[in-house]
């Protein structure tokens, strides 16, 4: 009994640990990536020409970012299901979802005429936000329910 309550709390310990971490990467966004549209989006931006880019590191900017945030959620799922199918599950979703966002992405920046700023504001939030955790957790635990 007291080995249980005692994992729990070290289970408990390490979700907090990694949330907290999850709120840094969004704490230092500024300092930690390159992404112009970090103030874009904080402005009236439904009207407003898309900043010039510098696609390369942009595109660097927002991988380095899914990635810490993937890195971070996978270990939140870890903790949570102590199973290591569902993290390699998750880990496939995560990167297929990632070369669907991004090409969507970058397509929207550099190939549209008209403005859709209200889309790439989405597309940029799955990408740079752990949205996805929020989509995973609910959905794993049905399944394990379901088992």
């Amino acid at each position: 009994m007291l080995q249980k309550i005692l994992n729990n709390k070290l289970r408990l310990i390490q979700f907090l640990f990694l949330v907290v971490l999850l709120v840094l990467v969004r704490a230092f966004e500024n300092q930690l990536f390159y992404d112009p549209f970090l103030d874009f989006f904080k402005k009236d931006f439904a009207k407003l020409r898309l900043p010039s880019v510098n696609s390369f590191q942009l595109f660097l900017g927002l991988l380095f970012r899914y990635t810490l945030n993937t890195a971070i959620s996978l270990g939140i799922i870890y903790v949570l299901f102590k199973e290591i199918m569902m993290v390699k599950f998750a880990f496939v979703l995560y990167y297929f979802l990632f070369m669907i966002l991004i090409v969507a992405f970058f397509y929207i920046i550099f190939f549209t005429r008209e403005n859709h700023n209200w889309i790439l504001f989405y597309i940029r939030r799955f990408l740079i936000q752990p949205i996805f955790l929020l989509l995973f957790v609910p959905g794993f635990y049905y399944q394990k329910q379901n088992r």
